[in-house]
């Protein structure tokens, strides 16, 4: 009983501590945050925050590392594989978690953010939505990998667009215009 009083507490702990930095975050760069700014707004002592992680960048990739976990595990029981399932649906699974975060991602995929957490996203995309250019006969995997990296990198800037818009066009409409420009590029919008 004593231990999940104390898990609970060490989650209280780090969520106080990352809503605090995601705060920070929002007005200045990573570089320009001091770890004293960060216990002072979550009311903790340097002990503390030092006791979960070493500094501000070890706490940014933690937060990365965890969202990727999540989006993982949020995407795991979706099939992409299958042709039953529509790949729109897929794309919609996504901007759904991006939506119910916005926050972090806009912090995350915006101006603040680590370009490696937009590469893992953008591998996530990969693995999620591009897997049949790899396998189209007609391509080379040198040509497969540019376009794949085309269409993500697309992918990625479009959600940024829309989360710096405040997510004015719904799930839908931003999966079918993913998808859309991805498979007929500007043929899409005749």
């Amino acid at each position: 009983m004593k231990e999940k009083k104390t898990d609970r507490r060490v989650k209280y702990t780090k969520m106080v501590i990352r809503q605090s930095f995601v705060k920070l975050l929002k007005q200045k760069p990573i570089s320009k945050i001091s770890i004293k700014e960060i216990c002072e707004d979550a009311d903790i002592n340097r002990a503390t925050f030092y006791a979960h992680y070493k500094n501000q960048y070890d706490l940014l990739k933690q937060i990365e590392n965890e969202t990727i976990n999540d989006i993982n595990q949020y995407l795991s029981s979706y099939d992409f594989k299958s042709k039953n399932d529509v790949p729109v649906a897929g794309i919609e699974r996504i901007l759904e978690y991006v939506k119910e975060n916005s926050q972090l991602f806009d912090l995350l995929l915006n101006s603040n953010g680590d370009t490696h957490f937009q590469q893992e996203i953008i591998k996530i995309i990969g693995k999620q939505h591009f897997i049949p250019i790899k396998g189209n006969n007609l391509l080379k995997k040198e040509e497969s990998e540019y376009i794949f990296y085309f269409l993500a990198s697309g992918s990625i800037c479009t959600i940024q667009k829309w989360l710096r818009e405040g997510m004015k066009k719904s799930i839908n409409e931003m999966a079918e215009l993913i998808l859309g420009i991805s498979i007929n590029g500007i043929k899409f919008f005749e």
